[in-house]
């Protein structure tokens, strides 16, 4: 995919860049090396560069990235010592039974599918705090602070809940949004032959990180929502909550 970079920059010094990444784009180059990704146009661009930490491809929202290894490896030390604060929205399927609480259940890849993971009861300690934001018909706007990085952890934890994140092909069932879905006098309009999803990838979004420089000075760094997710609110929130 192509993006414009300079578009999608939060933050940027001589030691560090943060991204606002787009949902379907690579956070670092796959084992065939086929498909774009962050890292390999920020090189392209910028030179050398280190990586700090990931996000799944179809998640959008915060990567940082490190320009030399004193910043890299100041960084690497406390996202492996969970010093970092990462919070994520997303939208799910139905309601959760309680409005707010943890999710502390150990995740591991899965026994018998390549590339899932599941909570496995002697897999690697994960813990999630989930809170509704807002409540909807057939949907919730939630907001998650990770407190361990476990691969699709969010994802893995909502599904265990019985929430799963909306359009997760992975851990849910994949189906796109549509606005027909949501607004019950909807109407194609004459140019269309059949209505496209208003929301067709995984409602995910690193929305906030925050983390010390080397001077010990703290930087929170924000993304802004995608243009996706904020029309799909736009028309949920038009709609009466129950």
């Amino acid at each position: 995919m192509a993006i414009k970079l300079d578009e999608h920059i939060i933050f940027q010094n001589k030691d560090l860049i943060a991204i606002n990444k787009p949902s379907g784009l690579l956070t670092i180059p796959d084992r065939e090396g086929k498909d774009v990704s962050l890292k390999g146009l920020l090189k392209a661009k910028f030179g050398e560069i280190f990586t700090v930490h990931r996000l799944d491809r179809d998640t959008s929202g915060i990567v940082v990235f490190a320009f030399n290894e004193v910043m890299h490896k100041h960084l690497s030390l406390q996202f492996e010592g969970r010093e970092t604060s990462k919070i994520y929205n997303g939208l799910v399927l139905g309601k959760p039974a309680e409005t707010e609480g943890v999710i502390n259940e150990p995740i591991a890849e899965h026994p018998n599918k390549k590339g899932l993971m599941t909570v496995w009861r002697k897999g690697k300690e994960s813990i999630t705090e989930y809170q509704v934001l807002e409540s909807y018909r057939h949907y919730s706007w939630m907001q998650f602070k990770i407190l361990t990085g476990r691969t699709h952890q969010i994802r893995v934890h909502m599904k265990y809940l019985g929430n799963p994140v909306v359009c997760d092909p992975l851990y849910g069932d994949g189906k796109p949004v549509f606005i027909s879905q949501i607004k019950s006098k909807y109407n194609l309009s004459q140019s269309e032959d059949e209505e496209r999803p208003i929301l067709n990838r995984l409602a995910l979004h690193s929305a906030v990180l925050t983390f010390k420089g080397i001077g010990g000075e703290e930087y929170k760094l924000e993304a802004p929502l995608p243009k996706d997710l904020r029309a799909t609110l736009n028309q949920l929130s038009k709609q009466v909550k129950k």
